[in-house]
């Protein structure tokens, strides 16, 4: 039998918040070299890098929300506009600043509206690219008014990239919130979606993991429910049969198809990283982190609510055997 997993670190209390910062860039060095240019004001390599990615439509929507997450991004790309009005990579900039503006704790009352409009603006000004569609997305995803067009905007990504991983994601953590009480339903929609998902996709798409990340998400949001222990070792969670096979067809998905140029392929290997963790499987878990490198990222390792880079490193420590 393996050891049973380790604590993922400690419970965050309401309102604290971790010293570390994690990088939503990755382990992308162009866009790392063309963002410290950018916050400074010159746009002018992030419209050499844009141009550069044309129609990788993941890479483009990964490297646009980098960017809109620094400081100033509206301000930088709203010169950008002004000066190339025509601009579809400057206006999608802009657009995507404008929800991440949005989307802060403290936004005031008129910004969602602000960059919904700037959303559909550069829709129009580029009809075939997913990124404003998907910016609008993580709008919806994050209103609490009610309103909620999640799927009509999925379907608005999908038509036009119907792989798109980040979207996939959006719609996976937002169908594993219906109906908490149902527990460990084997039938629940979000396994469905997540399995849906993965069997439409090419043999080598990184969409396979998604039952994984499916898992995860239903995990946090039974832990919050107060259904599930926030102790994976207490969980029945990760020991059934449904999530030893999930577990057992993502992972030998990643020997065989490790899709390290996909821009968000740390992001998978983390989820598969915590997975495998939660599961009591240090080996496999070892190799993962391996794969990592320095490259965390918050989800999912916030699940249950951990400190993310304390339960990172937790997780990492008990499976390389480190003190």
């Amino acid at each position: 039998m393996p050891p049973p997993p380790p604590p993922l670190g400690r419970s965050r209390r309401r309102g604290s918040r971790s010293d570390h910062v994690f990088d939503p860039a990755l382990d992308d060095g162009e866009l790392h070299a063309v963002r410290s240019q950018f916050v400074q004001g010159r746009w002018s390599e992030a419209r050499t890098l844009l141009e550069a990615t044309g129609r990788d439509w993941d890479r483009r929507g990964h490297r646009v929300l980098a960017l809109a997450e620094t400081s100033s991004a509206e301000d930088w790309a709203g010169d950008w506009l002004l000066v190339e009005p025509e601009s579809a990579d400057a206006a999608v900039l802009l657009a995507c600043a404008r929800v991440m503006r949005a989307l802060r704790p403290k936004a005031r009352a008129n910004e969602a509206a602000r960059a919904r409009e700037a959303c559909l603006a550069a829709a129009r000004l580029t009809p075939d690219d997913p990124t404003p569609w998907l910016a609008l997305l993580l709008l919806d995803r994050g209103r609490d008014d009610g309103t909620d067009e999640t799927g009509r905007l999925f379907e608005e990504v999908r038509s036009r990239h119907p792989d798109h991983h980040h979207a996939h994601h959006v719609m996976t953590g937002l169908l594993a919130e219906s109906n908490p009480a149902s527990g460990h339903d084997p039938l629940h929609e979000v396994y469905d979606f997540a399995a849906w998902a993965a069997e439409l996709a090419p043999a080598d798409s990184p969409l396979a993991v998604l039952p994984v990340v499916a898992h995860a998400e239903r995990y946090r949001v039974l832990v919050a429910a107060g259904i599930e222990p926030d102790d994976p070792a207490r969980s029945e969670h990760w020991s059934g049969r449904r999530a030893r096979q999930v577990m057992k067809a993502a992972f030998d998905w990643w020997l065989e198809w490790e899709r390290v140029d996909h821009p968000r392929h740390r992001l998978d290997l983390n989820f598969l990283a915590h997975a495998k963790v939660c599961e009591g499987r240090p080996a496999e878990a070892a190799a993962l982190f391996h794969r990592i490198g320095p490259y965390a990222t918050p989800a999912p390792w916030s699940y249950s609510g951990r400190e993310p880079h304390g339960a990172f490193t937790a997780a990492r420590a008990y499976a390389l055997g480190t003190p």
